[in-house]
């Protein structure tokens, strides 16, 4: 096998970032010795999450086994994981935040399934892959992402499942969302539907989208960290991934504010 040297493009302060919730963790549960330091194994997960390494890859660049760089992953993603916010809780932070609406969206995490896994084939994207539920502030920060659910779900099922239109009722907070969601209950608006529409249905379907437009780059952000464009794990765990990535993600904004 080759090596050389590779860049990846995060800031030393997300690297500090993960590496102190690696440490404080491994303080708690009384870790022994390990091969990498907390430095190292957050550049590892770094490296996969963002780059979309295999752990066969991880481990030679890293001088770790496979199944280290495996375990290494999965603690990882964990500890991030659990710093993502409840759906309630990120509902009172942004009424807290004195946001005006959110944005309510869908984005399909594709998998490497085969044809025969038709719980996992997505209609819409003619693709395998788990629904993901995405609810975003007006300029795109990510607020909240559900957990994952097959791609044969549909987004308004999907937002039902999870209780996001009950949620959003409660919270009585506007929230704009495209067509999938029509006929969803509380305050989610969406686009009118049909052709030969009158003007003025017409002027308002083009609003909506300029108000949702910027709110739907939250699902951009998630993808531009390559894991997330085609999952070679168990499809199970999209929805851990997504939550990591939005913790890393919102770390990188707020330290970019």
């Amino acid at each position: 096998m080759l090596f050389y040297r590779a860049a990846v493009d995060l800031s030393r302060s997300t690297l500090n970032y993960v590496a102190g919730l690696i440490r404080r963790h491994r303080k708690a549960i009384g870790s022994a010795w390990r091969r990498l330091n907390p430095g190292q194994q957050a550049l590892l997960v770094l490296v996969y999450l963002r780059k979309g390494e295999t752990f066969v890859e991880l481990g030679a660049g890293f001088g770790v086994s496979t199944a280290t760089a495996w375990r290494y992953v999965q603690e990882t993603v964990a500890l991030l994981s659990a710093r993502s916010p409840k759906l309630g809780q990120a509902l009172r932070k942004a009424k807290r935040d004195g946001l005006h609406y959110l944005v309510l969206d869908g984005t399909l995490i594709r998998t490497d399934r085969i044809k025969a896994d038709r719980p996992y084939f997505s209609g819409k994207h003619r693709v395998h892959g788990m629904n993901i539920q995405v609810i975003a502030s007006p300029d795109g920060t990510i607020l909240w992402t559900s957990g994952a659910l097959p791609g044969t779900a549909h987004d308004l099922n999907a937002a039902r499942i999870w209780g996001i239109l009950r949620a959003l009722e409660q919270a009585g907070i506007i929230t704009l969302a495209d067509k999938a969601y029509q006929g969803a209950e509380g305050p989610v608006a969406t686009p009118y539907k049909g052709k030969n529409k009158p003007a003025s249905q017409k002027r308002a379907n083009r609003s909506h989208a300029k108000l949702r437009g910027p709110g739907e780059r939250a699902n951009a952000q998630l993808k531009s960290w390559k894991i997330l464009r085609k999952l070679r794990c168990s499809p199970g765990k999209a929805g851990h991934l997504c939550k990591a990535i939005a913790v890393l993600q919102n770390h990188r904004v707020a330290q970019a504010a």
